[in-house]
């Protein structure tokens, strides 16, 4: 006789997993709960990447405009992250809506860029255009990005000498982001990125380019770490650029270094309220990821700031700080566990 296995155990787990979704979906569309929930909430969504998990984010992006762009920012960013072509006419929708919140319609264009379809290439022609310089500029990079996958693809050469530099097929990375632009050549010598990272102006592709081929060398050891960040530092303290500053910030979280001159040029960013408010707010969140002592009190002041994308950005990196201290690590259903650093 065949033996046959029953199917409740299959079944709770499913009917488990369905419960946990519904339970996340209703928590990132709840207005009244912590941000640090929704966020929880929306990174959960995001690893699961499920339909239903997608419908929900979709449906976020949708919602009435809150007195905050933050939430629907950060669920634009998730699904270019997700790079899932469903998201396309949504993205496109509230791309070209000029009353829209300038920080959400630059994440639409770089979601856009990192979904990296043709279908995507109309929407960004438009807002080429755009009078937000925010919105133009990321457009532009995602255009050319879309022009360097094309070549690489088909094995064309495209554009100058430098150009070709900052378009580079090495995608050898150990960080696991959809960048909106590819790192330049990871054999460039430090000084040459650094130059280019710093130089204002420089074309906006090849200062990306250099700034993740740092990104990528610093992963060769701490002292490689704290250079790359000090150099960061030094960009995000002397750029006029609100775009590249708040893309410097995004990578200083991801290094999470102890460089002094970084960390204190993520202060001034934040202090600084004649700043951009997307660069405020990847500010905070990199403190957070960073997660130094000294900066805690700066993020608690600021939670309590007038502008609802910082106060809400300081709640949220509290919070990173306060997992990243304890060790704290969540699964993509939303349990926690504690990791030994030792």
């Amino acid at each position: 006789a065949r033996l046959t296995v029953s199917p409740t155990r299959d079944v709770r787990e499913r009917n488990a997993r369905e419960n946990m979704i519904t339970d996340r979906i209703s928590t990132l569309c709840d207005g009244a709960a912590p941000m640090h929930e929704r966020f929880n909430a929306l990174f959960a969504l995001r690893s699961l990447a499920t339909d239903d998990a997608i419908d929900a984010l979709l449906t976020r992006l949708d919602a009435e405009r809150e007195p905050s762009a933050l939430m629907r920012h950060e669920v634009a960013f998730a699904l270019g992250q997700m790079q899932t072509a469903r998201a396309i006419p949504r993205l496109t929708e509230v791309l070209g809506d000029e009353l829209e919140d300038g920080m959400v319609r630059h994440e639409c264009a770089e979601a856009l860029g990192a979904i990296g379809l043709e279908s995507c290439r109309d929407a960004l022609m438009r807002a080429v255009g755009d009078n937000k310089r925010e919105v133009r500029e990321t457009a532009e990079l995602a255009l050319k990005k879309l022009e360097h996958r094309n070549a690489v693809a088909s094995g064309s050469v495209v554009g100058s000498a430098k150009e070709r530099a900052s378009a580079s097929a090495d995608g050898a990375t150990p960080f696991l982001s959809v960048d909106p632009v590819p790192a330049m050549d990871s054999a460039t010598p430090m000084d040459e990125l650094r130059e280019l990272v710093l130089n204002d102006d420089a074309d906006m592709w090849s200062r990306y380019g250099a700034m993740f081929a740092l990104r990528n060398k610093s992963y060769a050891s701490a002292e490689a770490t704290t250079a790359c960040a000090d150099v960061l530092g030094a960009a995000l303290a002397n750029s006029a650029s609100a775009l590249l500053k708040h893309e410097v910030c995004y990578v200083l979280g991801q290094l999470q270094s102890s460089s002094d001159q970084a960390r204190a040029s993520l202060v001034a960013c934040l202090e600084d309220t004649n700043e951009h408010p997307m660069v405020r707010h990847e500010a905070a969140e990199a403190l957070g990821s960073i997660a130094d002592p000294s900066t805690e009190d700066y993020l608690n002041k600021f939670a309590h700031d007038s502008e609802p994308i910082i106060s809400q950005s300081c709640e949220v990196a509290l919070e990173i700080m306060r997992q990243e201290r304890e060790g704290v690590m969540c699964t993509a259903d939303g349990v926690q566990y504690v990791v030994n650093k030792d």
